[in-house]
């Protein structure tokens, strides 16, 4: 095979749950990719991948990154360590997956994005809701002008509370419920409303022993003056949707954020004297962003647009730390 023809060859830095549930098995499915090798915290956990996954283990990401057989790294380490092993990887020459968030400020953003440029190398976050084709319809939708003009934007994404132990718990690490579930309505309001979004309040309830976020709510302006609620956290019971509500109608979409690749997703438009359901093809939205990765991979770096959203919703996340007002929980 040519370079072009031939399978785009993938090393795994990280032996996260994310990566063993979810993100290996469908590289593996995929022409695109081969799995060469894996690298963890411990050589044990790595040579147990490497085993599942049939790859080679590394005894670290050094050992990794020095591989000439790998062209792409995939980044899944705890969130505080991203952009260390993001940009360690993208100084090795390597094309960079990153797991959401790309870092845990705005400030690592631009670094890590202005690198990639630099070296002319794919760099993407692991934000794989943004290519289900349900958003592609629900913006289809509003561009027709179905909705009227809009006026509010909602969105939630709760899970329950998680065990004692999980890192997202673990401020240290880069836990905590804004960068793990609260990014995923930030980029829903930015997907919907388009760019320039900015605070205009928000509430962190944070845990008293060291102020790390469990939930919170906050309150965008979009440049048009649509106002966006938005709630996130690990105290609630599950929810992952959003609606958009216009002066004629209000869409919402019932599985917004982490449908399985089998769902098939739900949207649901409410007129005053109609309710329209409609019901599209089931995709797999981590295999949609994996091609899409491979195509930047291959055209070196590709489209320059996801780092500007990438470093535009953690200069939110920056303004929603300083300015929200926070609610101590014992």
């Amino acid at each position: 095979m040519t370079p072009s023809e031939r399978p785009l060859r993938l090393g795994a830095f990280g032996t996260s749950s994310i990566a063993w549930r979810r993100v290996l098995p469908t590289v593996t499915r995929m022409p695109q990719w081969d799995l060469v090798a894996v690298a963890g915290r411990t050589a044990k956990k790595a040579a147990q991948f490497a085993e599942h996954f049939r790859c080679a283990a590394e005894d670290d990401a050094e050992a990794l990154l020095e591989r000439t057989d790998i062209d792409a790294v995939y980044v899944s380490t705890p969130t505080a360590l991203h952009r260390t092993w993001a940009e360690r990887a993208l100084r090795a020459g390597k094309h960079v997956l990153v797991e959401k968030p790309i870092g845990t400020t705005a400030a690592e953003a631009r670094s890590l994005c202005a690198l990639a440029a630099e070296r002319r190398l794919a760099l993407r976050e692991n934000f794989m809701f943004l290519h289900h084709p349900q958003h592609v319809r629900a913006r289809e939708m509003v561009a027709d002008g179905r909705l009227g003009r809009p006026a509010s934007f909602r969105a939630a994404f709760c899970i329950p509370p998680l065990p004692d132990d999980d890192i997202r718990y673990d401020a240290r690490l880069g836990g905590g419920a804004l960068l793990d579930v609260g990014v995923y309505p930030l980029r829903a309001a930015a997907l919907l409303l388009g760019p320039g979004l900015e605070p205009a309040g928000a509430t962190l309830r944070t845990r008293a022993s060291d102020g790390l976020e469990l939930s919170g709510q906050v309150l965008l302006v979009s440049p048009s003056g649509v106002l966006a609620e938005l709630a996130f956290g690990f105290e609630h019971a599950y929810a992952s949707t959003y609606t958009l509500v216009g002066d004629r109608a209000r869409l919402t979409v019932t599985r917004a954020f982490t449908p399985p690749p089998a769902h098939q997703p739900l949207l649901v438009l409410e007129e005053q004297d109609r309710e329209e359901r409609l019901t599209l093809p089931a995709a797999d939205q981590l295999m949609l962003l994996l091609e899409e990765f491979a195509d930047a991979v291959r055209t070196g770096g590709g489209s320059a647009e996801p780092h500007s959203e990438s470093v535009a919703m953690m200069e939110l996340v920056d303004t929603i730390r300083t300015t929200a007002r926070r609610v101590e929980v014992r």
